[in-house]
C-alpha cells in the first residue's frame, strides 16, 4: 500500500496564497460540474427518447447504449490528447481550450434533428469533456498544499456527480417546461459565465514552467498570487516527458495497473448514470421516481466521496479506494434483493459511493503519484483508457435490457468489476518505490532551491 504523504503540510504561505489556489479550486471545480452535468445528462433524458421517436427517431435499447458511448469515445480520446499536450504546452492553455470546446458542443447538441447528428456531436463534445477531465488533476495536484491535495482533488472531481445531480434536478423540475433541448443548452452556458473567470483568475503551474525551464514566468506567477516556489522533485524515468515517460519503468507497470483501476471505476460510473434510470422505471417506478434514484446515486457519491478524501489525506488513498470497491460491491448486491424503498436508496447511496466516488479518489491518487513531467499524461492516461470502461458500461447495460435480461444480472456484473477493481489496487506499487533519491539538478531546478 501507498504509504501517506510524507509531509502534512497543509498551512497557507499568505492569505494572497489561500485566495489564489482557493480560486483555482473553485473554477476548477465549476468547470467539472458541467463536465458531469454533460456526461449524466443524457441519462435524464434516454426514457424520453426511448419513448418518443419524434424526438431523433426511432431509438432501440442497443442503440442508445451506443449513443452513450459516443460521448465517452469522445472523452477518451480528449483526455489522452490533452495528455500529449498539457505536458508540452501547459496546464492553463489546455483547460481553456476545453471549456471553449465542450461549451460549444453541448450548444450544438441541443440542435441536433436525427440520431446519426446527435451521435457525432456526442463524440464531439466528450473530446472537450476528456482534455478537461485530465488537465484540472494535474492544476490542483501542483498548486494545493501537500496536507490537502486528496481533499482538493475530492472537491473537484466531487463536480462530476455533482453535475449529475444537476443534470437529475434540471429534468425533474425543468425538462417538462424546457424540453431535452433545453436541458443541453444548459450546459453551453461555461461559456459565458466560467470562461471570462478562468481568464482572469487561472495561473499556469509555476512546477510546470519550471520543469519546462522557464524560471522567470514561474517567479513572476508565485510574487502575483503569493504561492511558494516549488521545491526541486526526484527523478523519474530519465529526463522523458509524457507518454514516453509512463512507457519507461519504473513507471509502465503501475501505470498499467492505475489504468485498470479508472477502467474499473469509470465501467461502474457510467453503467449506473446511463441505465439507473431505466432499470428504475421497468422496476415499477414513474419517470420522476427512477430519476431520484439518479439524484440518490450521484448526491452519495459527493458527500462519501469528500469524506474518503479526508480519511486519505491522513491514510493513503491507496486502501481507501480499495475500501470504497468492496462497499460498491456489496451495495449493488443489495439491489437485486427486493428491500423496502429505504433500503434500496441507502444501498443506491452506498454504490454511488463506491463507484462514482471511488473514481473520485482515483482521480487524486494519480494526479499525485506522478512527477510533474508526466502528470498530465498519467493522469490522461487513467481517465483515457479508463473511458474504455466508461464505454463498456452503457453498451454493456443496452446490450443486457435488449435481451430481455433481469437488471439483477447487471447489478451482479457491475459487482464483479467493483470486485475485481478493488484487487488491482493493492497491486499497484508505493510512489516511494518508484523515485531515485538523487535529483539530478538542472538550471531551473537550482534556481528553485
Amino acid at each position: 500500500m501507498t504509504a501517506p504523504d510524507s509531509t502534512a503540510n497543509t498551512s497557507w504561505a499568505s492569505e494572497r496564497h489561500r485566495r489564489s489556489v482557493l480560486w483555482i479550486v473553485a473554477l476548477s471545480t465549476a468547470a467539472i460540474v458541467f463536465d458531469g452535468y454533460d456526461l449524466v445528462v443524457y441519462g435524464t433524458v434516454l426514457p424520453t427518447l426511448l419513448a418518443d421517436s419524434a424526438q431523433l427517431g426511432a431509438l432501440e435499447p442497443e442503440t442508445a447504449g451506443a449513443l452513450g458511448s459516443y460521448a465517452l469515445i469522445g472523452v477518451m480520446v480528449g483526455a489522452l490528447t490533452a495528455g500529449a499536450f498539457g505536458d508540452r504546452i501547459g496546464r492553463r492553455r489546455t483547460m481553456l481550450t476545453c471549456i471553449v470546446w465542450f461549451s460549444l458542443g453541448m450548444g450544438a447538441t441541443a440542435l441536433a434533428q436525427n440520431i446519426t447528428m446527435f451521435g457525432i456531436l456526442r463524440f464531439l463534445t466528450g473530446i472537450g469533456v476528456g482534455g478537461l477531465v485530465a488537465t484540472v488533476g494535474a492544476m490542483i495536484a501542483e498548486f494545493a498544499p501537500p496536507g490537502r491535495r486528496n481533499l482538493f482533488n475530492a472537491i473537484v472531481y466531487s463536480g462530476i456527480p455533482a453535475g449529475g445531480v444537476l443534470a437529475s434536478l434540471a429534468a425533474i423540475t425543468l425538462q417538462d417546461s424546457i424540453g431535452w433541448r433545453g436541458l443541453f443548452w444548459i450546459g453551453a452556458l461555461p461559456l459565458f459565465v466560467l470562461l471570462p473567470l478562468a481568464l482572469l483568475r487561472m495561473p499556469e503551474s509555476p512546477r510546470w514552467l519550471l520543469a519546462h525551464g522557464r524560471v522567470a514566468d514561474a517567479q513572476e506567477i508565485c510574487a502575483r498570487t503569493g504561492i511558494p516556489t516549488p521545491e526541486a522533485e526526484p527523478v523519474v524515468a530519465g529526463d522523458r516527458v509524457g507518454f514516453a515517460a509512463l512507457a519507461r519503468k519504473p513507471l509502465l507497470r503501475p501505470t498499467a495497473l492505475l489504468g485498470l483501476m479508472s477502467f474499473s471505476g469509470l465501467l461502474l460510473t457510467y453503467g449506473l448514470n446511463t441505465w439507473l434510470p431505466q432499470i428504475m422505471s421497468e422496476a415499477g417506478y414513474n419517470a420522476k421516481g427512477s430519476l431520484s434514484f439518479l439524484l440518490v446515486l450521484n448526491g452519495g457519491a459527493i458527500i462519501g466521496g469528500l469524506i474518503a478524501s479526508c480519511v486519505a489525506d491522513r491514510t493513503g488513498p491507496q486502501r481507501v479506494i480499495a475500501v470504497t470497491f468492496c462497499l460498491a460491491a456489496l451495495s449493488l448486491v443489495l439491489l437485486t434483493l427486493n428491500f423496502p424503498l429505504g433500503v434500496l436508496l441507502v444501498a443506491v447511496a452506498g454504490a454511488g459511493i463506491g463507484a462514482i466516488g471511488t473514481q473520485v479518489l482515483i482521480y487524486g491518487f494519480v494526479s499525485n503519484y506522478y512527477p510533474t513531467t508526466a502528470r498530465a499524461a498519467g493522469v490522461a492516461w487513467c481517465a483515457g483508457f479508463g473511458r474504455l470502461g466508461g464505454i463498456l458500461g452503457p453498451l454493456l447495460g443496452g446490450i443486457l435490457l435488449g435481451a430481455g435480461i433481469a437488471s439483477s444480472t447487471a447489478f451482479y456484473i457491475f459487482a464483479v468489476v467493483a470486485l475485481l477493481g478493488a484487487l488491482v489496487t493493492t497491486a499497484v506499487p508505493a510512489v516511494r518505490a518508484l523515485r531515485r533519491s538523487d535529483p539530478v539538478p538542472s538550471e531551473a531546478v537550482k534556481v528553485a532551491e
